[in-house]
């Protein structure tokens, strides 16, 4: 199922399945200590603008959300009104090289081929400005172009395990600080418990 079709038909309960992330609320609190008011910062997979385009606009930051579904859209346009949102694949959004303080990718990057994902990481290092900050959370494995199961809906995901991850970011210019490996329950009858990983970056000076 497109990730545009699953999303318009969860709208805000996805927002209340995944609110009590804890690993998202602690990768903000990194962002939030990096950034200044006045930085743009790029949401990809925006979905209602709560808690990251919300959080990141309210320390003054000028927050471009990305997402796929126009009903996400709607509803974090109303939510975050300060930040500007997108309809937009981030497989087809483009950015001049170092527009962004900071980029954020929460569990977008799964509904894509590795060879898609690989070019989405180095797209994002490009839009990173030297020193500027990625934060961003999976579903880890050794998984390519794999059907699944996902809150109730057919899904075919890809993604790599947490070592190979660090390489592949390592490879595009940017330097892992941090990886977190979790289980986190949603808050949805429809949903399962799943794996998380959380990892940080920072674009290399030159």
């Amino acid at each position: 199922m497109p990730a545009a079709r699953i999303f318009d038909e969860l709208g805000e309960d996805y927002e209340t399945g995944f609110r009590r992330l804890p690993e998202q609320h602690a990768a903000l609190g990194w962002l939030a200590g990096r950034l200044m008011p006045g930085d743009r910062v790029l949401d990809i997979g925006s979905g209602t603008g709560r808690p990251v385009a919300e959080r990141l606009a309210g320390l003054g930051c000028r927050v471009t959300g990305i997402d796929v579904s126009p009903r996400m859209i709607d509803v974090a346009t109303r939510h975050v009104p300060s930040a500007s949102f997108l309809l937009c694949d981030v497989r087809g959004f483009n950015a001049l090289a170092g527009t962004f303080a900071a980029v954020c990718a929460f569990f977008p990057l799964l509904q894509m081929t590795r060879d898609e994902l690989d070019e989405t990481l180095v797209r994002i290092a490009a839009w990173l400005r030297p020193g500027g900050a990625f934060a961003m959370a999976t579903v880890p494995g050794d998984y390519s172009e794999t059907d699944t199961e996902w809150m109730g809906r057919p899904l075919r995901m890809s993604s790599y395990t947490e070592p190979e991850y660090r390489r592949r970011l390592a490879e595009t210019g940017l330097d892992v600080v941090h990886t977190s490996l979790t289980r986190y329950e949603p808050d949805l009858p429809t949903a399962a418990p799943e794996d998380h990983l959380f990892a940080y970056a920072v674009k290399r000076r030159e």
